[in-house]
Formats: structure tokens, sequence, C-alpha cells
């Protein structure tokens, strides 16, 4: 099978017509507000009729559109705005996955119910303390340690 598989491939190869590179499977998730049942019905319909696009699932109570297939995430973004709304890639992750979710960047009002914003001071970047840090500052072997203790 190897021997076919590899004159398949050179054949193809050689051959005056270009193959494409699919893209990979993936999923799209992009913030939209919509008001309205014809403004979902507008966006769900741009988005669909895209080559790739596998599913389209609207949550209009969180102004969500989460696109499933082989999709350039720029080219989806850019077919939701020409339908006139404006529109932004999801810019929240789960409450749970967050190590400091009341960081000043994170906190959000507009954010959907279990969801803060995804920014470096709330995942934990390079800018956070440590716990070890922080218990260092009170060890009895620091000399420069809170004069309380």
């Amino acid at each position: 099978m190897g021997a076919l598989d590899y004159l398949s491939n050179f054949f193809s190869a050689t051959s005056t017509r270009r193959r494409s590179r699919r893209r990979p499977m993936q999923t799209v998730e992009i913030k939209v507000k919509m008001d309205c049942d014809g403004c979902e019905r507008r966006v769900k319909n741009s988005v669909k009729s895209m080559k790739g696009v596998k599913s389209v699932e609207v949550n209009r109570k969180q102004s969500r559109v989460t696109v499933n297939g082989n999709v350039d995430p720029n080219k989806v973004l850019k077919n939701v705005m020409s339908t006139g709304k404006r529109a932004e890639f999801w810019p929240y992750i789960p409450y749970n996955l967050v190590t400091y979710p009341y960081a000043s960047q994170a906190y959000d009002k507009r954010a959907p119910a279990g969801h803060v914003k995804n920014v470096i001071q709330a995942v934990g970047g390079a800018n956070n303390t440590t716990d070890e840090q922080i218990t260092h500052l009170f060890s009895d072997d620091n000399p420069n340690a809170c004069s309380i203790m």
C-alpha cells in the first residue's frame, strides 16, 4: 500500500492542477451585539454561507457566535463585520480557569455570568508574585521581615 500512496502523491504533485491546503478544524468564538431575531439571522446567514463552515451557534443572551469548521478566524470576523455589526474575538474565559479573577483589568460588568476577561494579570503572568515570594517576606530567616512578628 505504501508504494501506491507514494506514486499517487508523486503524480498528483507533478500535475498542473494545484491542490489547496485544507485549514485545520477549529472553533472560532466572536462577540457580537445582537438585539433582535433579524440581527441574529443576518449574522448567522453571513457566516453559514462561508466555505468550510460545519456549524454555527448563536447565543443572543451572551452576544456570542460560535463557528466550527475549516475556516480562517480573521475571515469569519470580517464576514460578521460586513453585516454592519461591531464584532471582536471572544475576550472572556471561564471564571474557574483564572488564578486572580479580581485583577483590575479582568473584572468586567458586561461579561457573561461565570466569565472574566482574558488578561495576563488574571491568568498569572510574570508580573504577579507567587506564594513562595509572599511567605518569604514574613519569614524568620529574613532580617527585613515584618517587625510585628
